[in-house]
């Protein structure tokens, strides 16, 4: 007899997390699999990084952190926000977290009500959809194309907001398209916003540096929306830090307050060493980290070039992250290898089965016609996991 909460047993597994975890399966099988599904740099953290993690362990940082951070960490945020973002925050609207993804579970629990709509432009990053639900609120998807570089129009929002539209919640660059939203773009939403002053932003800029364009924009750098919007970070994808478990928001005072004691009942403050660490990550010049970025980019061309030759592959150019997110909607009815393609869930399992390349259905990104590539892998297995899938379709 199932005995678990009817939370748990609706709520669905992280499709990132679930792909990874197949992989490693067949891989203790014997089976030879690139892994292309997870958004986790190949890279490791910068050595100046790892130094002053150590240096932190020598000088005795083990006991309990402040829920919100330290001081001093919270001072490194401060000034990034305003060198890179050219935004002005204080102690108490910056929290600490473990990881951007509890940042988001602290603004959903402080912020939703059972009812509460937040709207999700599709596609969203995996975990959106799952975290707002389990505040009791509904995710509302607005559907954008490969046409539109995946990206809400004015319009699109206007359409999708209801008298109980909260929050609206967005990624750039994003996950899973890579997509960058320009000012022009972020204003026009803005001004569709001007008219609904109760509605709130959050803008989840852990992709910030990995763009290919140049310029990131928040949100929040427009006067009328910085009382609205709560703006995501952290360290995990352009240092290399995934494993180290650092995110952060800069929110209004009142909304840090109320994470900041929601994380106080739930986990307390984020690990001390990370955190030490974290500060000289933030206290550096983003052209420390430049190496990786314009590696990405070399990957970005070649994936590029590679899946241009594979026939029924509609691909645009992200400008951000690392990730291409194929429209490959014309295998949908086919029969592959004995195998029936019904939709991207399908034509992702068949990649794994039979390329043995493991990809994520965009499905569990809310947009049923495409999967997730990721390119944060050597340019070798890039060229290798291409060449099996075009194999696999010929």
């Amino acid at each position: 007899m199932n005995q678990l909460s009817d939370r748990i047993n609706n709520l669905a597994t992280s499709a990132t997390l679930a792909m990874a975890a197949k992989a490693r399966e067949l891989r203790a099988e014997g089976k030879d699999i690139i892994g292309l599904s997870l958004g986790e740099p190949d890279f490791n953290t910068p050595d100046f990084i790892k130094d002053a993690a150590i240096e932190a362990i020598n000088q005795n940082y083990n006991s309990y952190t402040p829920v919100d951070g330290y001081v001093e960490l919270k001072e490194a945020i401060i000034n990034k926000f305003k060198r890179d973002n050219n935004l002005s925050y204080t102690l108490p609207q910056i929290v600490v977290s473990t990881g951007a993804k509890q940042s988001l579970a602290n603004i959903a629990s402080v912020m939703l009500n059972a009812g509460d709509e937040v709207i999700l432009p599709c596609p969203y990053w995996v975990s959106y959809s799952d975290i707002v639900k389990l505040s009791d609120g509904i995710p509302v998807e607005v559907q954008t194309s490969i046409d539109t570089d995946f990206k809400m129009t004015a319009d699109q929002l206007e359409a999708a907001i209801t008298p109980k539209t909260k929050m609206i919640w967005y990624s750039s660059p994003c996950n899973p398209s890579g997509s960058v939203y320009s000012k022009e773009e972020l204003r026009a939403l803005a001004d569709v916003l001007q008219k609904h002053p109760n509605i709130y932003v959050v803008s989840d800029e852990i992709y910030e540096h990995i763009n290919f364009k140049g310029g990131h924009f928040s949100m929040a750098e427009f006067e009328d929306m910085y009382d609205r919007t709560i703006t995501v970070n952290g360290v995990s994808k352009a240092f290399a830090m995934t494993g180290w478990r650092i995110g952060y928001i800069g929110a209004p005072d009142w909304i840090a307050r109320a994470c900041n004691k929601m994380q106080g009942q739930i986990t307390s403050g984020a690990n001390c060493i990370a955190q030490r660490a974290v500060i000289t990550a933030l206290e550096a010049e983003p052209s420390s980290i430049k190496y990786m970025v314009d590696e990405f980019k070399e990957r970005r061309k070649l994936i590029l070039n590679l899946l241009s030759e594979i026939e029924g592959f509609k691909t645009n150019e992200p400008e951000g992250a690392f990730y291409v997110f194929p429209n490959v909607s014309s295998y949908f009815g086919k029969t592959i290898k004995g195998k029936t393609i019904n939709n991207a869930s399908d034509f992702s399992l068949f990649l794994l089965e039979e390329a043995l390349v493991a990809t994520v259905t965009g499905e569990a990104f809310g947009n049923p016609d495409c999967i997730r590539i990721s390119y944060a892998a050597s340019q070798e297995e890039i060229k290798e996991a291409i060449k099996r899938i075009k194999t696999a379709l010929s």
